[in-house]
């Protein structure tokens, strides 16, 4: 296993753990907001928060950059004011791999929140205990399975993310060439089958192992309340 595998393995697992630390706490605010509460545009916002699910990942990255490149909306102010530069960067990679993989995360924990008993929290309420304390000591307690459970069907889905990651934050060695952008790379060039085979099946090793654990966490608690 040459050093230019082992680069990459370690960048794909950097990426997709900082974008599943940062996307988890969001998604967790913003299920119980889903989950808890009801405004106007409630189904607008829950098309937004589910809409990289549906839309090419080749559409989400080049939105991404048109937002938050050079010249985009927002990345033009960046980089005027405070000099940042975030198309084409490891954070690139970062927020295309967020951006992709947080319904999955935000769906996870919605349904776990959903699951638990609202009349634990109205007890808690009624005792005097705030919303920020029933948040804490009852909900996420009860709906951390699930949180945890998208947390890894998040990671796994940042592991194979090539589109929006190819269109926002290139295919930049050792800084951005994640697994599948080296699979794509490797198979480009005559004799380096080898490598992109080897970074497939660790990538199917690393996903299947996330994927059998979340659904484990997923399934725990209908069999434990099935016995019960």
């Amino acid at each position: 296993m040459n050093a230019e595998i082992v680069t990459t393995m370690l960048l794909s697992i950097k990426v997709g753990l900082v974008a599943t630390v940062i996307n988890v706490p969001i998604a967790v605010v913003v299920s119980w907001a889903m989950s808890r509460r009801d405004f106007v545009g409630k189904a607008l916002v829950d098309g937004l928060i589910n809409l990289p699910l549906v839309v090419p990942p080749v559409a989400t990255g080049y939105l991404l950059l048109l937002l938050l490149g050079r010249n985009g909306l927002v990345g033009a102010a960046l980089f005027s004011w405070f000099g940042m530069r975030i198309a084409y960067t490891t954070s690139a990679a970062v927020i295309a791999s967020m951006v992709v993989s947080f319904p999955l995360v935000a769906r996870s924990t919605r349904v776990a929140m959903e699951m638990v008993d609202g009349r634990l929290e109205q007890t808690a309420r009624s005792l005097g205990a705030s919303r920020l304390q029933v948040l804490l000591r009852i909900t996420l307690p009860l709906s951390m399975k699930g949180i945890l459970g998208g947390a890894l069907l998040g990671f796994a889905r940042s592991l194979g993310e090539f589109g929006a990651t190819m269109v926002f934050a290139g295919n930049i060695e050792g800084e951005t060439r994640t697994i599948p952008l080296s699979v794509y790379s490797l198979m480009q060039i005559p004799g380096r089958e080898g490598g992109a085979l080897l970074l497939v099946l660790v990538s199917v090793g690393i996903s299947l192992a996330t994927m059998v654990l979340s659904g484990v966490l997923v399934r725990r608690p209908e069999s434990e309340g099935a016995r019960a």
